[in-house]
């Protein structure tokens, strides 16, 4: 085959997000040579291409191996896999090395991969082609069109793949931060700032990622808490809750989020015309990348218990059996009659605690990321992280704009809640944070991932915390020792508890 027939990428796993990746490349001008182990599954893409761009589109070509494959792409081959995370990912790469893959070619993963994962395979494969990662967050439309992108690996490998992931990123307004939409349908955007961006080193960019779903845990389950309370707090159908999210959604909360649960909340079952929210059983399943950042801020040390919070709202959503037993059994408080200025004020504390929740979330999960930066002696850079989730990400929203303009305007701000303006906003909101939280415990209506939210900003903002007492409770049980505040810091102290007579200081050297 002459040059000007080879392929420039190659692309293995044509499942949804595969697909469309594949797609959205071919429509930024790339000839694709993809592949998968299910036949159908590559015809269904060439298909589609076909029915969009004309019976004769050659964009992308079918490849029944990996050598075929191979033998398509221009040297150096450049190779994108969308498979399952885990073991698929090696048995690619293994089949690619027995088909005679070199050693400057690039194997770019955009599986939900775990970043330790990532970081291993670097090693592993290292002198048999460069291993790249890249994660991405957009769900199928977010692939097809313009999904986020955090790549991190190989600064070489960078090189070769910025232009490829600039171009099928999605792209926003430098100014106003609001997603770039296209003017033709179907035509790529070039246009705007992509959001994609360097990470680091292998791995960064799927714990990065890892945490951005760790927050889309908790902004989700502020949403569905929100929701709680005015559907049975409150007593209002899904209509008219759909119609107070969208009015929140021309304000700060503006976001993709609460944009689809207005849309869900809106949508009728065909086959009883009931609300489809309440068909939809209420067992909420997760595919692990939220419990992976409630286990790494456990590991690392930090706080971020607003995401563990929606994690195990999760994990009590499949105790359904055990609910609905308990609720026969386990009685609340009488659910109070409000007048409809009642209904009104709880609802506008609603709207106030979820924007204040939020905003402790976001401050969370950029503060495990550092954490975890320090750690692994990466350097993020919040400001573009924060840009490159403005389009693309399940989590983008008009939001992302403050948390960029914050640390664009302060490298080293250690916390969002420090920085000035989000500071302004707590405190400009707070009291109906707390009245919405003392709502919904006086009606007994669940607010655990708000309450959280609350409790880390109050914990947070404390110069002096309980645990002098539990320091002194373990040093009383275990000899752990202490640091005392009149003493250097360092130092460190125990004190024989159960001696009689006056205790005796000793320093623990």
């Amino acid at each position: 085959m002459n040059n000007s027939a080879q392929c420039d990428i190659g692309f293995i796993g044509l499942g949804v997000m595969g697909k469309n990746l594949a797609l959205n490349l071919a429509d930024n001008g790339y000839r694709i040579a993809c592949f998968d182990l299910d036949k159908t599954k590559i015809d269904d893409t060439i298909k589609q291409d076909k029915l969009e761009n004309g019976s004769d589109s050659e964009r992308i070509v079918a490849c029944r191996s990996y050598t075929e494959l191979l033998a398509q792409l221009k040297a150096p081959h450049l190779i994108i896999l969308s498979v399952p995370a885990g073991g698929p990912v090696d048995h690619v790469c293994s089949h690619l090395i027995d088909a005679g893959i070199d050693a400057d070619d690039i194997v770019v993963d955009t599986g939900n991969s775990l970043w330790t994962d990532s970081v291993e395979r670097e090693a592993k494969y290292k002198g048999k082609f460069i291993f790249f990662s890249t994660a991405v967050s957009g769900g199928e439309v977010g692939a097809r069109f313009g999904p986020s992108l955090m790549p991190s690996g190989d600064p070489y490998a960078w090189t070769r793949i910025e232009p490829v992931w600039q171009a099928i990123a999605a792209k926003v307004d430098a100014k106003t931060g609001k997603p770039i939409e296209s003017s033709t349908p179907g035509k790529p955007v070039t246009e705007g700032e992509p959001c994609t961006t360097y990470i680091g080193p292998v791995g960064a960019g799927h714990y990065v990622k890892m945490v951005h779903n760790g927050i889309e845990y908790a902004d989700m389950q502020l949403i569905c808490e929100a929701y709680q309370m005015m559907r049975d707090g409150l007593g209002l159908t899904p209509v008219e809750i759909a119609k107070i999210f969208r009015e929140w959604n021309q304000g700060e909360l503006d976001s993709y989020l609460i944009e689809i649960s207005a849309e869900v909340l809106e949508k009728v079952d065909e086959e009883t015309q009931q609300p489809l929210v309440d068909m939809i059983m209420d067992k909420a399943g997760q595919k692990g990348t939220g419990l992976w950042t409630a286990v790494s801020a456990l590991q690392v040390g930090s706080p971020a218990q607003t995401i563990a919070q929606a994690v195990f709202a999760r994990s009590l959503s499949s105790l359904k059996n055990e609910r609905v037993q308990a609720s026969k059994v386990l009685k609340g408080p009488e659910m109070p009659s409000l007048s409809d200025a009642e209904k009104q004020d709880v609802i506008e504390n609603l709207r106030d605690a979820l924007y204040c929740s939020k905003i402790c979330a976001y401050a969370q999960g950029f503060q495990l990321m550092d954490i975890a930066s320090k750690e692994q002696n990466w350097t993020l850079d919040f400001a573009e992280i924060a840009k490159i989730w403005r389009a693309g990400c399940i989590i983008r929203a008009v939001f992302l704009q403050s948390i960029t303009q914050a640390y664009e305007s302060d490298e080293t701000l250690t916390n969002l809640l420090l920085d000035p303006f989000f500071a302004e906003q707590i405190t400009k909101y707070q009291m109906r944070w707390r009245k919405a939280i003392a709502d919904a415990t006086l009606m007994g209506v669940p607010c655990a991932a708000m309450s959280s939210a609350l409790n880390y900003y109050d914990s947070y903002r404390s110069d002096i915390l309980p645990a002098s007492l539990l320091q002194g409770q373990r040093d009383y049980f275990g000899a752990h020792t202490f640091e005392r505040t009149d003493k250097p810091a360092g130092k460190k102290f125990h004190i024989e508890w159960s001696q009689p007579g006056q205790p005796q200081i000793k320093i623990k050297k």
